[in-house]
Formats: C-alpha cells, structure tokens, sequence
C-alpha cells in the first residue's frame, strides 16, 4: 500500500537537530516519536535466529523461520513471544522454560543483532526532513535499552535521535503512557505537542494513553490489517510519513 488514510479523524492536507530539542527562541518542539521494530528497522530475522540459538541449545533444532511471515510478526513482539511460540509448535515445554530461556535469547541477540536487520526504505530521509522543519525526534520501544542503543549505533542512527527510551528505561513500560511522554521530554519537546509513530496495537493504546495523535504504518510484521486498529492515519511508505504528521497539526 502507498499513500496514507485517515481511519478515524478525517484531515486535509497542505538535520541536524538543535541542542535539548529547543527551536530558536527556547520554546520546546513538536516531537515525533517512533516505535523501533517493525517501525524504524526490519529487526525481525536477528531476533528469530537468537531464539533458534536457544532452541537447539535445548535439542529442537531451527523452530522458527526467517522467511515465514507468521514467524516475522512473533517476533518483534519480542524475546518471551518467540520462545512461547516456538515451544508451541514444538509441542514441548512451556512457560517455566519461558522465563528460565528468555536471558539466553537476549545474550544470542546481543551477539548478533545487525546481521540482517535492514532500515526501511525512506525512514532515514522523512526523519531528516522532520528535523529539517522543527520537529524534535526520539524513540519509545520494547527493546531492552541497552540492547536498543546497541543497534541504533550498529546501524550508524543514534545521532539522529534526541531521546531513547527502552523497556527497561522506567519503571513501565508500553502501552503505559509515561514512556512515551518521558522520550518525548527527554527530547525536549511537550507531551501535548506530540504524536507517536508505530506498526502495532502496543504503539496505538500507548498514544491513546496519552492522549496523542498515532500513525501506524502498513509495513511492519507485527500486525495485519492496521487500518483495522483504527488509527489516525495509516502510511504505506515512509516517504509519505512528514505530510502525514504535518496534516496532524501538533
């Protein structure tokens, strides 16, 4: 899909980032903020082989398949989703073996974590213009924050960014909203002055909790039919990403 559609509040249309996210006069920036996997990065094939890692480790071979889309949506849904899932479909083990694999498979990913991870095409240059135009940008994810800070200088982007905010950063995590409202601070913008980029259900109850616009993008392996959810603006290609924010007047 290219373009963007409004699914639920109709609209119209019409890089270097400055210091702490402030404009010229010292006024706090409109923010945008983005999910990371599936939003930002195809991360999908690093996690599933860190899970395959654990899963021969414990004699059951290659369960999941970098190839199987079913397989790619499991996994940006992070470490214990995979393990579950491929436990599953192995008919053996469950959620005691769960928790007690889950810090191997982050220790494999930590090891391997931009080996087929790819950004997605046009995300780098709608994040350029944003800046370009005033907008502070950062990140919210369910990342573990180390394990995020990692692939974002692997992949020569954590510059880009004026905040990071992982799944260990705070106390909560999303869909709570003050992570989202912490990456937005930390970038020197206002939570009120916000709207939160993501491909699943997660990034859209966390904007909601927020009470901020979200746009979802068509792309990611985490969901299928977004425009489902019920977002405010849906987006096929990042090329389309900095009309569809300016269309939400923040």
């Amino acid at each position: 899909m290219r373009g963007f559609a409004a699914s639920r509040r109709p609209f119209t249309f019409g890089f270097q980032l400055l210091p702490k996210g402030r404009n010229q006069w010292g006024a706090a920036m409109r923010t945008v903020i983005f999910d990371l996997d599936g939003t930002l990065m195809d991360t999908s094939g690093d996690l599933i082989d860190a899970a395959n890692v654990c899963f021969s480790a414990l004699g059951l071979g290659d369960v999941l398949d970098r190839d199987r889309d079913e397989d790619r949506g499991v996994a940006v849904k992070g470490g214990k989703a995979m393990l579950r899932a491929g436990f599953a479909r192995a008919g053996q083990f469950g959620e005691p073996e769960v928790e007690d694999n889950y810090r191997a498979v982050l220790e494999a990913y930590g090891k391997s974590i931009d080996r087929h991870t790819t950004i997605y095409p046009g995300a780098m240059e709608a994040i350029a213009r944003l800046a370009g135009a005033g907008y502070a940008v950062g990140i919210c994810t369910n990342k573990p924050e180390g394990l995020a800070e990692t692939l974002l200088t692997r992949m020569g982007v954590r510059n880009t960014f004026a905040s990071m905010i992982g799944a260990d950063t705070l106390a909560t995590r999303k869909p709570d909203a003050e992570p989202f409202r912490e990456a937005v601070r930390r970038a020197g913008g206002d939570p009120a002055r916000a709207c939160l980029i993501g491909d699943t259900v997660t990034d859209l109850d966390t904007a909601r909790a927020a009470g901020v616009p979200c746009i979802l993008v068509d792309f990611g392996p985490g969901e299928g039919d977004v425009l489902s959810l019920s977002p405010d603006v849906v987006i096929g290609h990042h090329d389309d990403l900095f009309d569809a924010v300016e269309a939400l007047a923040l």
